[in-house]
């Protein structure tokens, strides 16, 4: 008998998955990694098909790979040879949301938009907002530490986790955390498992951080820039005067020509940038106008502060097309570094020479109030994987962020795809210790293996 073959007849009917066609579509993520062969797909509904999928493959030794919507952007559900894939989108209760203490607790496959909704219900918000929000999971945004737009405010996903239940490897189930809004009792386990893409435990719930919702619509601008310098000095200026914008994005040329490809807004011949900001303070109108001000002060061919809350959305709705804009160009290799936010000029600088040095085109967005910039190169769809010159720029661009002060990733992870830069950044002492956890937690090595450390 196969070794599947015992993990069939332990699971529900239907649970587990071995047709070629299915496995495969659950075996990749948005890069364009090529996946292995997987030995199948278990499709949870519940804390215990988890706990006996991972009881089963420890016992087999069979890798075990985690995964979300499928949404990640560096690789760390995409599936080898031999795995098994634990697909946790069906779990998608909301088990418990509280007004009175500002939390929800929620499966891992609970959309983060209809998180969000569903506390708007009460005056709350959930506030982490990745771009893909809309299909993005609550666990796949922990297992990354996802970020989003509105982080240059309330911060990444590991801001709003409070505690988790985890499946570990040999098939425990552990409890991190707690329900209040603070707690030092012992190591900070629930931090440690927020960004560790899979490799130390099987995240099944979550107790997170509800905020109260603003009272009325954010203020939102759209400033144009002749230069990305320009723009990332605004941005600069903006942080510096304590203006405290909920929302700070910054748009190159190749990225607002890819949106206006694909959905007409009138771009300007001479706009190089766009900066879209929003305020959700009590006095978010003043605050826009304020940032308008710096805006023109720093160079701004344009600014526009919308006045109504569907021309707010339209803007933010230009942001959030991008990625899908730019996947129809070709290919794409999605970067993730951070800097200092005194140093985004330079940061800008240093993509846009590099992109002209090797002739790459590279499209580059930035949630600009944090540092944290996207640079995308586009390659030849054809391509098994990027060309010589892609890879050349992305180490060139990579150093640059590390001689910065920066980092090689600020929410995306490190996947499979920033493997070949980790040492740069991460340091042998370093390096050793994060093995000593992994092999504290998954001393087999089956979870996830190979990917972010």
């Amino acid at each position: 008998m196969r070794p599947i073959d015992a993990l069939v007849s332990a699971l529900p009917e239907g649970r587990v998955q071995t047709d070629p066609d299915v496995v495969g579509s659950y075996a990749r993520d948005r890069t364009f990694l090529e996946p292995g062969k997987p030995l199948g797909v278990v499709l949870a509904v519940s804390r215990d098909d988890v706990v006996t999928t991972m009881k089963w493959a420890s016992e087999h030794r069979v890798p075990v790979v985690p995964r979300g919507g499928g949404t990640g952007l560096a690789g760390a559900s995409v599936a080898g040879d031999g795995t098994i894939i634990v697909s946790l989108a069906k779990m998608t209760a909301i088990k418990e949301l509280s007004p009175a203490d500002e939390i929800a607790v929620v499966e891992p496959g609970v959309i983060t938009a209809d998180l969000d909704r569903a506390a708007r219900e009460h005056g709350l918000m959930y506030a982490p907002d990745p771009s893909s929000y809309q299909i993005s999971t609550i666990g796949g945004n922990l297992a990354t530490n996802a970020g989003g737009l509105r982080c240059v405010k309330y911060g990444v996903t590991r801001d709003s986790a409070l505690g988790l239940e985890v499946v570990l490897a040999d098939g425990r189930v552990l409890n991190t955390g707690r329900r209040t809004m603070k707690g030092v009792t012992g190591y900070d386990l629930t931090g440690l498992f927020v960004g560790s893409e899979g490799t130390l435990g099987v995240i099944t719930a979550a107790t997170v951080r509800l905020r109260r919702a603003p009272a009325g619509a954010p203020a939102t601008f759209a400033a144009e820039f002749g230069s990305l310098r320009d723009a990332g000095a605004a941005v600069s200026a903006i942080m510096a005067a304590g203006c405290q914008p909920s929302l700070m994005e910054l748009l190159d040329r190749a990225t607002l020509e890819a949106i206006n490809d694909m959905r007409n807004f009138g771009l300007e011949a001479d706009t190089t940038a766009m900066l879209i900001g929003q305020s959700d303070a009590g006095d978010g109108q003043a605050v826009a106008e304020r940032m308008e001000r710096i805006c023109m002060e720093n160079g701004a061919s344009f600014v526009a502060v919308s006045s109504s809350p569907q021309e707010a959305e339209e803007l933010i709705g230009l942001r959030r097309l991008a990625y899908d804009a730019k996947e129809r160009l070709g290919a794409c290799l999605v970067e993730d570094v951070c800097v200092p936010r005194s140093v985004l000029p330079d940061m800008i600088s240093a993509i846009e020479a590099t992109a002209a040095r090797h002739g790459v085109k590279i499209c580059t967005v930035a949630h600009a109030g944090d540092g944290n910039l996207h640079p995308v190169f586009i390659f030849d769809r054809g391509s098994v994987e990027p060309p010589a010159e892609v890879w050349a720029a992305a180490d060139e661009i990579f150093t640059h962020a590390l001689e910065l002060g920066g980092t090689l990733t600020g929410e995306h992870g490190v996947g499979l795809l920033k493997q070949r830069w980790l040492a740069m950044e991460a340091g042998p002492v370093a390096a050793e210790v994060q093995r000593g956890i992994k092999a504290v937690f998954d001393p087999l090595g089956i979870l996830n293996p190979g990917k972010a450390i």
